[in-house]
């Protein structure tokens, strides 16, 4: 139960291809969500989520907001495109843009709701030296590093790529289903390698043709998650560079299909896809406890 002098800020469930996210609104509000009540949220089956996109007042001149983004453990994430989707449509359907910039991390993220519904986020340019993913050894070319899963001589995984896109990213390239490997089990371990100081989004990915590929990822902070789209980002972008595919791909995750373009032109990547409304509340930022709103009464 709330308590009566808790301040309650709008909230609402929403999906982007399955990444479960939980959009706040602390415009004219301020303060924050804390970790605390992130980690309460994610503990109940009606508000478990893979992030928290906690909209925020403009800091920077030209943008719409700035938003913070929280994992289900509480911790920060720089980057979260299935998120921003779901922000976009929902303060557009507030007010009916259909264009943003957003401040994110210190980042400037732009993104654009067509008239199918699907938006599209631009993600920046992914960064590949090691130092900026970051790893805490030096690495000459990150397009595969010295990395294992399994027995030395018959490992399950080897030779990851690795890219920042925001956020630091390992892809493993796999020939087989993507499903029969057990991410459960080394997901967690290999996100907390100490070759990641920053933990990192751990990625297996099996590439089907010039422009399409199939992903699982167990998501820094979050655990398995049946969409990340940053995820879907490195693994595009760590695709082409190996020359595996185009620049253009379409990724399957466990949650549905997302468009990926990385321009030529300014190296930036572009992800497109659908963000879906579940249904709205209030919620304490402070302690997490919640309420939904009443369904609407549909007339006669």
């Amino acid at each position: 139960m709330t308590h009566p002098a808790a301040t309650l800020v709008p909230f609402a469930r929403m999906n982007g291809i399955g990444n479960e996210i939980l959009v706040v609104d602390l415009r004219g509000v301020g303060g924050r969500v804390t970790p605390d009540a992130a980690r309460a949220l994610a503990a109940r089956a009606e508000t478990r989520f893979d992030q928290i996109m906690a909209i925020q007042a403009p800091r920077m001149e030209g943008t719409d907001a700035h938003i913070r983004i929280l994992n289900s453990d509480g911790s920060e994430a720089e980057a979260c495109g299935n998120g921003t989707r779901c922000v976009v449509q929902a303060l557009g359907s507030e007010t009916g843009q259909k264009s943003f910039r957003f401040e994110i991390a210190g980042r400037l993220v732009a993104a654009e709701e067509h008239g199918d519904g699907t938006v599209s986020v631009d993600m920046g340019a992914p960064l590949f030296g090691w130092r900026d993913i970051p790893l805490s050894e030096e690495f000459a070319d990150t397009r595969a590093i010295e990395l294992q899963v399994g027995p030395i001589d018959a490992p399950v995984l080897h030779s990851p790529a690795v890219v920042s896109i925001g956020n630091p990213h390992a892809v493993f390239w796999v020939d087989n289903d993507v499903w029969s490997y057990a991410l459960d089990r080394f997901g967690p371990i290999l996100e907390n390698h100490p070759l990641f100081p920053e933990r990192c989004n751990i990625t297996i990915a099996a590439v089907t043709s010039r422009n399409a590929m199939t992903i699982r990822t167990w998501e820094r902070g979050a655990g398995l998650t049946r969409a990340c789209g940053s995820a879907a980002c490195a693994a595009a972008v760590a695709a082409a560079r190996t020359r595996r595919t185009g620049r253009a791909v379409e990724v399957t995750l466990p949650g549905g299909r997302l468009r990926i373009d990385w321009r030529e032109v300014d190296d930036h990547i572009v992800m497109t896809g659908p963000a879906e409304w579940e249904w709205s509340g209030r919620l304490d930022p402070a302690t997490g406890d919640f309420e939904r709103d009443a369904p609407e009464v549909a007339s006669a």
